[in-house]
């Protein structure tokens, strides 16, 4: 386990809206040790930190709302599970679709452009919806969720490796889990938001909905549960484009990575190739993506179908699952300052597999509170498997980065292939096993990966061959 990196400051040059002065990364690995003595935040560089880490929080509000529409869109348009999930398979179809286009905007003009771009795009996604419920039709909601979901990826690819890269090397997967740790209270707000105003905790039994539909107030009725969604969405985009306007007024510092420097080699695709530890990263974000997506997308279904509680009830137990998440980014964020990144993650994935094994085989009130703290434990994955995945990358860092983001198309594959499993079998809770297999790529990731990244400094295109032949820890 060894390696260190050296964030350099550097010269003075005013590019554009940005500050004088360029934030120029190495790449290479840090360990425990030397992150103890490197800064984790940007010294005289907070507004735009702090900025980028409250779009953290704001789309942390839209991606855990999708878990309520599932919910509320099979109620209001009467549709399968199946149906249902492809709320999901929109807004992460649309992560496919924009990330490489992000990377290559990004290349060009840097990351404040893809920042600017992605909240404009998602501002506009979520106002969509507007429009969509005075159709009243399910396709132009899956529309405006997957233009949400286009901006979602354009803000993934930009803010992820912009806070990797601002700041020392050694500290690349602290300073991002820390910027992570505010997408949960985000996603907890979004659930609560949608628990009191989109869920109208009204709930007709069979006798009930007879007699309206006898009435001819059940389609009326109907319409009401969809126009609850509307309020919630507009608003939320109102919010993201004055978050925009204030983010295009504030100055950024010119970031390039180590090497990009005077010779503006942004990178190439093809490069990517010499880079083993990317695609390996790339393949575990699929599938942890598709088991944070499918776990928590499933789970109201979960606890609608093997316990009393009401949709309301289940929405607050949906919560306590981002508590927990939360909980596990703060509590861990301090814990890799002693223990690698990568090793905490593969002790994570093991605990979630034998949580979602309880979850699986004991269904019920145990299993949805076995799979509520798989939470805790899969709240640094993400951050982790993306911070390993670029380290090493020198001015492919962007791209990349766009190839890991493009990987969280998993989401929009897990979630159907659940419901499939529930339809086929009469059996949800054995869904699971998918998200349990997720974990244990996952695992295989935190123990594996470390051995195949880059030495410190390196943005050789040839490093890939000599990585996987020699191996090199961090």
């Amino acid at each position: 386990m060894a390696s260190t990196g050296i964030i350099g400051a550097v010269e003075s040059a005013s590019i554009g809206g940005s500050v004088g002065m360029q934030v120029s990364t190495s790449t290479g690995s840090g360990t425990a040790r030397n992150s103890k003595s490197a800064a984790v935040f940007p010294v005289g560089q907070m507004l735009p930190f702090a900025l980028v880490t409250a779009i953290f929080f704001l789309w942390g509000m839209s991606n855990n709302l999708t878990d309520i529409l599932v919910q509320q869109f099979k109620k209001s348009f009467e549709l399968s599970l199946i149906q249902a999930q492809l709320v999901q398979t929109a807004v992460f179809l649309a992560y496919g679709t924009m990330a490489i286009p992000a990377a290559l905007l990004m290349r060009r003009f840097g990351y404040k452009a893809g920042i600017l771009i992605g909240l404009s795009v998602f501002g506009g996604g979520t106002l969509l919806f507007w429009p969509a419920g005075l159709i009243g039709h399910y396709l132009p909601f899956l529309f405006a969720l997957f233009v949400v979901g286009c901006g979602s990826s354009i803000l993934e690819t930009a803010c992820n490796p912009f806070m990797a890269q601002f700041g020392p090397a050694e500290t690349s997967e602290q300073r991002l889990n820390f910027a992570q740790a505010f997408n949960p209270p985000g996603t907890i707000v979004g659930v609560l938001i949608g628990t009191w105003f989109i869920f109208s905790g009204v709930e007709k039994k069979a006798p009930e909905v007879a007699a309206m539909k006898a009435a001819g107030t059940y389609a009326a009725y109907l319409h009401g549960e969809l126009m609850r969604v509307v309020p919630t969405y507009v608003g939320l985009g109102l919010v993201v484009l004055l978050l925009a306007a204030i983010v295009a007024k504030t100055k950024f510092p010119a970031m390039h990575a180590e090497h990009e420097g005077e010779s503006g080699d942004h990178g190439s695709f093809r490069a990517l190739l010499h880079y083993p530890h990317l695609w390996f990263a790339v393949v575990t974000q699929f599938f942890y993506v598709g088991a944070q997506v499918a776990t928590w997308s499933n789970y109201i279904p979960y606890l609608k179908t093997y316990t009393t509680l009401t949709e309301r009830q289940s929405g607050y137990f949906l919560t306590g699952t981002l508590v927990a998440l939360a909980l596990g980014r703060i509590v861990s964020t301090s814990l890799m300052k002693l223990v690698s990144p990568a090793r905490m993650m593969a002790l994570y994935a093991g605990t979630n597999i034998a949580l979602l094994a309880v979850g699986i085989t004991r269904p019920g009130l145990m299993g949805g509170c076995a799979i509520l703290l798989t939470s805790f434990f899969m709240s640094i994955m993400f951050p982790t498997i993306f911070a390993l995945g670029v380290k090493g990358l020198g001015p492919n860092t962007k791209l990349g980065g766009s190839m890991i983001v493009v990987s969280v198309v998993g989401g929009a594959a897990i979630s159907p292939l659940m419901a499939l499993i529930k339809n086929e079998t009469g059996s949800l809770a054995l869904g699971y096993l998918l998200p349990l297999l997720g974990y244990v790529v996952v695992a295989l990731f935190g123990i594996l990966g470390p051995r195949i990244v880059p030495p410190t400094g390196n943005t050789d295109p040839e490093a890939g061959a000599i990585v996987a032949e020699r191996g090199y820890g961090i």
